[in-house]
């Protein structure tokens, strides 16, 4: 006898079962398990991302075909990992989360097929790719098919770079190989207690060094954020995390073919920064917070800080000016009285190669006493660091505005994005100086001789020191030579940024053919 052929509606309500069986994972007990932890599922996470109702999910009926080790008795639909697409305040951005509820969210072949495809459809389509990792890294008992996948993943990482925009939302464990994926990506974001990364973990380190320390002691995301520099952003929360997420992708394009969205807001691109004369002390020696002088010169001061607790002596946000997105690099004489060193060399190239790749412009708000000494700092490659910083503004085709705060001395006055080495428009306040050196360590060199051979050594130091000041240190010594196109009052700083800005807006410019550069590593 002939089996029944099931109708429509029974094969409906099958699709439907298995779709809810999908979503809810294969045990309750472990979204308890998750929340205990004070954590998130992997697709609360998503609906916290992505606009409401916009999700479309792929593959979420994926089983992975291992066996072996009780493989085959334990096929759980989605195989531990979320994929597919949505909008942002209505853009289109893809995603894939690892459902540490299955698996541990850990990597197995079909797992990481998924990611491919998704990550593929990214670059085909042109948007943004964000990753909500929570998992335990390679699923062992797939072996070798596991660390594969990690492989694919890398790969499709290094050719999206500076197509589309590549954000990593650490959110639980993250060790292994597993890492490397994430620091490949542009923006990596961080919850304190809950996400840490590794490439050995304590257990391993202990084994080997003898040293005994704690999860979050080797890889958390405070550590990540203030030592390693490895994330760019740290949250108490997952909620607040996933919105700042939000707030990055609204300042970026879609690829490296658009520009960032304007948004048009009250904030008048003429308006005068009244208050700009107070924030920054005439007296070089004082210190200041640039992020105020930022905050008066920015839209309605609103402005995402990257990197805000690693190399706190150069400052690096996205922003927006007339509404349209811009990137500001800024000395922080409030920490280390600004001057350049490893870290701060390292994290300014990085955030202007950044901005290059997506057609957002730079405004360089330069106040440097120069290059930090020391021998921990020569020995630490601060030659070779500060030409990554030189590279990059050298190598940026974007718009690209300076304007000289205060001090400006040396080869650090040249590396942040002096008029030589190519920016479009170089201003300066009448607080500028611009020299090869500070006044009295020019005097003290150039007038050793008679300083010492003087009655009043020190007297004879004061009077020469105002004799260089007067001759080469002056405001307009620079605006004189061309070396600055302007001498603007600090009030006007956001209507002439504005004002250039918007006729750099259709600039061009080609670089000399090649494969790619190779800049110091």
């Amino acid at each position: 006898m002939t089996a029944s052929v099931p109708d429509v509606a029974e094969r409906l309500d099958q699709l439907r079962r298995l779709k809810e069986l999908a979503q809810e994972g294969p045990d309750p007990k472990a979204t308890e398990r998750q929340h205990d932890k004070g954590k998130l599922t992997a697709r609360e996470r998503v609906d916290l991302l992505l606009d409401k109702g916009s999700f479309c999910e792929v593959e979420p009926l994926r089983r992975h075909r291992a066996t072996g080790f009780g493989l085959e008795r334990k096929r759980p639909y989605t195989d531990g990992v979320v994929t597919g697409w949505g909008t942002v305040e209505g853009r289109t951005v893809f995603v894939y989360a690892h459902d540490f509820r299955i698996f541990g969210g850990a990597l197995g072949e079909a797992h990481a097929q998924k990611i491919h495809k998704i990550m593929d459809m990214a670059l085909a389509a042109g948007a943004p790719l964000v990753s909500l990792n929570d998992g335990a890294g390679a699923r062992i008992q797939e072996g070798v098919s596991a660390l594969a996948g990690y492989g694919g993943i890398f790969v499709r990482n290094t050719r999206a770079s500076g197509v589309i925009p590549q954000i990593s939302v650490m959110l639980g464990p993250c060790a292994g190989g597993a890492a490397y994926s994430p620091a490949l990506t542009d923006f990596v974001f961080m919850v304190r207690s809950t996400s840490q990364m590794f490439i050995t973990g304590p257990d391993v380190v202990h084994a080997v060094t003898g040293e005994e320390i704690s999860h979050d002691g080797l890889g958390g995301a405070d550590v990540h954020a203030t030592v390693s520099g490895v994330s760019h952003f740290v949250y108490d929360d997952e909620e607040t995390c996933l919105e700042d997420v939000r707030y990055l992708l609204s300042l970026l394009p879609g690829n490296n073919r658009e520009l960032p969205p304007p948004v048009r807001g009250q904030d008048l691109a003429d308006r005068r920064c009244e208050t700009m004369p107070d924030l920054v002390p005439a007296d070089g020696n004082r210190a200041y917070d640039v992020r105020k002088v930022i905050e008066e010169i920015v839209d309605h001061g609103e402005y995402l800080e990257v990197h805000a607790h690693w190399a706190p002596n150069i400052v690096c946000a996205l922003s927006r000016l007339d509404g349209h997105a811009v990137g500001v690099v800024a000395n922080q004489p409030a920490a280390m009285a600004g001057v350049l060193d490893v870290r701060a060399s390292e994290k300014g190239a990085r955030f202007v190669q950044f901005c290059d790749s997506f057609s957002i412009p730079l405004v360089t708000l330069v106040d440097v006493p120069g290059f930090l000494p020391g021998v921990d700092q020569e020995h630490g490659g601060i030659i070779r660091h500060g030409a990554k910083l030189l590279y990059a503004y050298c190598n940026a085709t974007v718009p690209r505005i300076s304007v000289v705060l205060r001090k400006a001395y040396g080869g650090a006055y040249i590396v942040m994005d002096s008029r030589s080495i190519g920016a479009d428009l170089s201003f300066a306040w009448p607080s500028n100086e611009i020299a090869v050196m500070g006044a009295e360590g020019a005097a003290n060199v150039i007038f050793r001789r008679e300083i010492a051979a003087a009655g009043d050594p020190e007297a004879t130091r004061r009077r020469k020191i105002e004799e260089y000041r007067d001759e080469l240190v002056h405001p307009y010594y620079a605006a004189e030579r061309g070396l600055v196109d302007d001498v603007i009052d600090p009030r006007d700083t956001r209507a002439m940024l504005c004002r250039a800005l918007a006729m750099l807006s259709a600039k061009h410019a080609d670089l000399p053919r090649r494969k790619h550069g190779n800049p110091p590593q």
